[in-house]
């Protein structure tokens, strides 16, 4: 009779304390992502409507962006990220901490959705003028990371200029002693 009371509890109480998987026989925990929903559903929305999910400051992921030009008139986008981590293709619907995709916006349009902190920006898509780049992270589930109600978020300014060669500017010719007690003309090539 004890021995099918214990069985009962065990039955009602799930394998606690018997060695369970998230012990791993051990004791220990593992380490391992939480299955557990995360932060707080707040109402604010980005511009697509998808939710923000309010995180505690201490262990909220975090994000920076660094967009560099290259001979070809592209961009490198590099993202640099604290206590979050990039989810491959086919990962889980799902919110776990500290980890999913970052989209990449340009003047606020949806330019690509990034699992991975680098991307090459290619310079049509860029016009001519200054920019906004911005980097925001997302939750698996489609939800955006925040803290004080506020996205996990960061823009880089960057201006493109004109992409077309022009013909370099030649140095104005000048008479002997023409130049005394002036400065010499500047010489300005335009790529």
């Amino acid at each position: 009779m004890l021995a099918v009371l214990a069985v009962c509890v065990l039955l009602l109480t799930g394998p606690a304390g018997c060695g369970s998987s998230d012990t791993g026989g051990t004791g220990e925990p593992e380490a391992r992502d939480s299955a557990t929903p995360v932060g707080r559903l707040l109402d604010a929305t980005d511009e697509e409507g998808r939710r923000y999910r309010e995180v505690d400051g201490e262990r909220a992921p975090e994000v920076g962006i660094e967009v560099q030009p290259e001979t070809d008139d592209s961009w490198v986008v590099r993202l640099t990220v604290r206590d979050f981590r990039f989810s491959p293709a086919g990962t889980e619907v799902e919110a776990v901490a500290g980890r999913g995709v970052a989209h990449l916006f340009l003047d606020g349009d949806l330019l690509t959705r990034l699992r991975g902190p680098e991307y090459r920006l290619a310079a049509d898509l860029v016009p001519r003028g200054t920019h906004q780049l911005t980097v925001r992270l997302y939750a698996d589930d489609g939800t955006v990371w925040a803290v004080d109600g506020e996205p996990v978020e960061s823009t880089a300014d960057i201006t493109a200029s004109d992409t077309e060669p022009r013909e370099p500017t030649e140095p104005e010719e000048m008479e002997p002693g023409e130049n005394e007690g002036k400065s010499p003309p500047a010489r300005t090539a335009v790529r």
